[in-house]
């Protein structure tokens, strides 16, 4: 884990991972937000339910808790799930490609990858959960060359602050 997380040069190859990464989940995003058509998951969705994942020996649904999800969650609210697809397909890879939040923007990128598997979807999938599974396993080092590098600090002491002025509050608020 500290050859990811600690060193300089791996700090230099998991920017240009996530680069890479941020910059397919980018387009992506931007492909359904920009294209001829609005995005419409709902025959995605659909699909997903008529066609879920198998086991081949049983014959039976491989993830029956995500097709009820689908059934009774995404479906009623495809219309949500329009605006979530590709925003939160594009967000994650502005945030991966400029490092802002890069773990934050990794972890829903791996959110989104399992939810196109569990789903069926394969494509590039399992090749983006690998990538961004390094991503998460490097750490504050994703961000050292990237905008964490001065954002997370930041992030950090503004909560410090807020912690500190709230304890105040209280103190103030118990007559100590």
């Amino acid at each position: 884990m500290k050859f990811w997380s600690e060193k300089m040069w791996s700090a230099f190859l998991v920017t240009f991972i996530r680069i890479f990464l941020g910059y397919n989940w980018l387009m992506s995003g931007w492909g359904k937000l920009s294209g001829d058509q609005p995005f419409d998951a709902s025959g995605f969705l659909n699909n997903a339910l008529a066609n879920p994942v198998i086991d081949r020996a049983t014959g039976e649904a491989l993830y029956p808790a995500y097709l009820t999800f689908l059934e009774h969650v995404a479906l009623p609210q495809v219309k949500l799930i329009n605006i979530l697809v590709p925003w939160g397909e594009f967000l994650v890879g502005l945030g991966l490609i400029v490092g802002a939040l890069s773990l934050t923007a990794a972890f829903f990128g791996l959110l989104l990858n399992f939810m196109f598997m569990f789903s069926g979807s394969v494509s590039n999938n399992p090749w983006f959960l690998l990538l961004g599974i390094l991503i998460i396993l490097a750490g504050s080092n994703t961000g050292r060359f990237g905008v964490d590098r001065y954002l997370l600090p930041w992030l950090k002491d503004a909560a410090g602050r807020l912690a500190r002025g709230q304890r105040k509050t209280e103190r103030a608020g118990t007559g100590m």
